[in-house]
């Protein structure tokens, strides 16, 4: 799916006009984890980037990390719940299976005349989520969306298996987007993309209608998450470059002209790897893995939120926001901030 802005303009755009992000106090580093599995803070480093990642308290779940980074967001747009109109939120670790965490974000933000919905794409959603809002704003549809990304991994973590439960996180954030008739700004372009024949590259089994709860499981392990990595890794880098450049090609944009790429949080090395052969500067690439793990459709809006509140992006940037998870899903944003 693309959705290209060569030829005309839009005459509305998604506008990003507020941002947050949240994660929980409680930290697990790469030493405590040695202690749990045969690992080490070197050999997590190494391979991944990571140092320390956010783990929820029992009583923290999905939407509550949601709504603290919607507040946030809400606050810097200068709108209040009661004002949206729609509220999406991606997520592979729900509240539960019904209903939605939208719902749960929707009643504790008193966002009474939004229509709300889950997007379940992995580590892409928050991208896709982002292009959903971008056709219902440039048709006059909506005047505002709140699109979040929250993930509560490690509650489907296996912690006994030391090649993925190193890797991942807990945390949550969130932007607004309002309709603006703003000239280039706001969303540009996106490109969406799966690939199902992969499912099996990333994947947590049970419980779904494959394996019902009222069925013994073959395999205990299908309650985590089940990770391929050497594909996993391969497959990333090749889809990223190539999103990377079909985004570039299709707003006639350079290297040059880009201020930042935002990736998916994934794995240091593999965002390294992409940005290598795209000949992105070092100071082009945006990194926070080392302080947050894997956090799946958090990870884009945690690390955007951050890097404009370090001030490496500013007023009127071209921002290139990609990402790449379980489906196979990958897809990207281009964003004039």
């Amino acid at each position: 799916m693309n959705n290209q802005t060569n030829g005309h303009l839009p005459a509305f755009r998604a506008v990003i006009t507020g941002h947050g992000s949240f994660a929980p106090t409680k930290l697990l580093t790469n030493d405590e984890l040695a202690e749990m599995v045969d690992t080490s803070d070197e050999w997590i480093t190494t391979r991944t980037g990571i140092k320390v990642r956010h783990i929820t308290e029992d009583n923290e779940s999905t939407a509550f990390l949601a709504t603290e980074a919607s507040k946030k967001a809400l606050a810097e747009a200068k709108l209040d719940g009661r004002d949206l109109e729609l509220i999406i939120v991606a997520t592979i670790t729900p509240e539960m299976v019904f209903p939605s965490t939208a719902s749960f974000v929707q009643r504790a933000l008193k966002a009474k005349k939004a229509w709300v919905f889950d997007l379940s794409a992995a580590c892409s959603g928050f991208v896709y989520g982002l292009s959903i809002v971008q056709q219902f704003i440039e048709s006059g549809r909506l005047n505002n969306a709140l699109v979040i990304g929250a993930e509560t991994l490690t509650k489907i973590t296996d912690w006994t298996d030391r090649a993925s439960c190193i890797l991942f996180g807990d945390g949550a954030g969130a932007v607004v987007l309002q309709r603006k008739e703003d000239g280039r700004r706001g969303i540009l372009y996106s490109t969406m993309h799966s690939d199902g024949n992969r499912w099996e590259a990333l994947n947590c089994q049970a419980y779904g209608s494959r394996y019902p709860v009222s069925r013994e499981l073959d395999d205990p392990k299908k309650i985590y998450m089940q990770i391929k990595g050497r594909e996993v890794y391969q497959q990333a880098i090749r889809r990223i470059v190539e999103t990377v450049k079909d985004c570039l090609d299709a707003c006639d944009l350079s290297i040059d002209d880009l201020k930042m790429l935002v990736s998916h949080q994934m794995n240091a090395r593999i965002i390294e790897s992409a940005a290598k052969r795209l000949e992105l500067p070092d100071e082009k690439v945006f990194i926070n893995i080392n302080e947050y793990g894997n956090t799946s459709a958090a990870s884009v809006p945690i690390a955007f939120d951050e890097c404009v509140r370090k001030g490496k992006i500013k007023r009127g940037d071209i921002v290139l926001l990609v990402a790449f998870g379980a489906g196979l899903t990958w897809g990207a944003n281009v964003i004039e901030f």
